[in-house]
């Protein structure tokens, strides 16, 4: 599957360029049927962790989106309107968040392509759906984020089911016989940890050797980790951010511990093998969806990534270039930048070219298939281990 999916990826530019053609050929923007009928940026809002511990991601998400803006407004924008990032920190913190969500709107945003921490995002549902801003959500998926059905949110990333599938996929494949999964508590990590959970407790697969949670934030887990080593585990799962989980990994190998480590998408950062040490880190595994080193295809928007912005693009820098893309075909596409109109041509959006494969949403507005593989650390950097396909 990852072979088909990336034989597809070169047609990233060419239906780029054919929609922008086909745009600028027939203006439907020129006159914006809910009477938006500005000549100016069409604005479109970001929120992601610029500061606080998840600090690391903002700048790919931010330069990934960026990217994918300057390449649409050169070739002139949509349907004659150029396009512009706004891009606000949301710390990965709720009230941070909601004040960004609040400052964007208040800007006149059309569409929000950010989005990386579940716990910050959900607060801010409710103010881009009050504005009608429909959210393409490049990174956070939590299931609590669509569990509200709300017609605006749209999730890039596939969701916490999704991960939690590939997990025991993999933790079968590999014959773990007693998995623990540790959690930090967060809406992200506790959804993936307790859909985990429930699978494990199912006959005929790897069993769960216990649970436990953490309190983010902490300098020592030294407790969670002895509790955890009671119950005797040759796997263990920790879906929780890089920054603890960097800590626990250490604590994990200095008291001995020598089984399995896999860890969720959250913590699929330099930083987790930093904090960890690269002794402790090497080896750990993780849940993951394409980064750009996994995209085979991918090779030349790397070299346009770092001649642009002088540094190696990183964990969902392609979601975040998509969720422009996405966002600038469904504009078109609607004829419009009302939110209601946006809403129903991403709806009717159909095989649209990304780097995770043709994107078509489902009812529930999610990935019809999450994509998840399995990255492993070697060396220092995480690299493919396992496409599961």
């Amino acid at each position: 599957m990852r072979r088909r999916r990336l034989a597809r990826l070169p047609l990233v530019a060419a239906a780029s360029a054919a929609l922008l053609l086909t745009a600028c050929g027939n203006g439907l923007l020129s006159e914006d049927k809910a009477g938006d009928s500005s000549s100016g940026p069409i604005l479109l809002g970001m929120l992601a962790p610029m500061s606080g511990s998840s600090a690391a991601i903002g700048p790919y998400m931010k330069n990934g989106a960026q990217l994918a803006v300057t390449e649409i407004n050169a070739k002139g924008g949509v349907a004659g309107r150029k396009l512009e990032l706004r891009v606000e920190d949301d710390a990965c913190d709720a009230k941070t968040a909601t004040a960004g969500a609040n400052k964007l709107v208040t800007q006149g945003v059309k569409v929000s392509v950010g989005g990386y921490c579940s716990g910050a995002t959900l607060p801010t549902l409710p103010i881009f759906a009050k504005a009608d801003v429909p959210m393409l959500i490049p990174a956070a998926n939590s299931n609590e984020l669509v569990n509200q059905h709300l017609p605006n949110v749209f999730l890039l990333n596939g969701t916490g089911t999704q991960q939690a599938d590939a997990a025991l996929a993999y933790l079968t494949k590999i014959q773990s016989a007693r998995v623990a999964v540790m959690d930090d508590n967060t809406s992200y990590s506790k959804d993936i940890a307790d859909l985990t959970a429930e699978r494990l407790k199912q006959a005929g697969g790897p069993e769960l050797a216990g649970r436990d949670s953490v309190t983010p934030g902490e300098s020592d887990y030294s407790a969670n980790v002895t509790a955890v080593l009671k119950t005797k585990p040759d796997t263990i799962y920790w879906t929780g951010y890089f920054q603890e989980g960097g800590l626990i990994i250490r604590q994990l190998r200095q008291a001995g511990y020598q089984g399995k480590i896999l860890v969720a998408d959250g913590s699929v950062d330099a930083k987790l093998i930093e904090i960890a040490g690269a002794k402790s880190a090497q080896g750990v595994l993780a849940t993951m969806t394409p980064t750009p080193e996994t995209i085979e295809s991918a090779k030349g928007w790397i070299q346009s990534y770092k001649a642009t912005f002088n540094s190696d693009p990183g964990p969902y820098s392609t979601q975040s270039y998509d969720a422009v893309r996405v966002a600038a075909e469904a504009i078109r596409a609607a004829g419009s930048t009302d939110g209601k109109a946006v809403d129903k041509a991403l709806e009717a959006l159909k095989d649209f070219p990304t780097f995770a494969g043709p994107l078509t949403f489902t009812k529930d507005h999610t990935l019809s298939r999450g994509g998840f593989l399995i990255l492993k650390v070697s060396d220092g950097h995480f690299v493919l281990e396992d496409s599961l396909q």
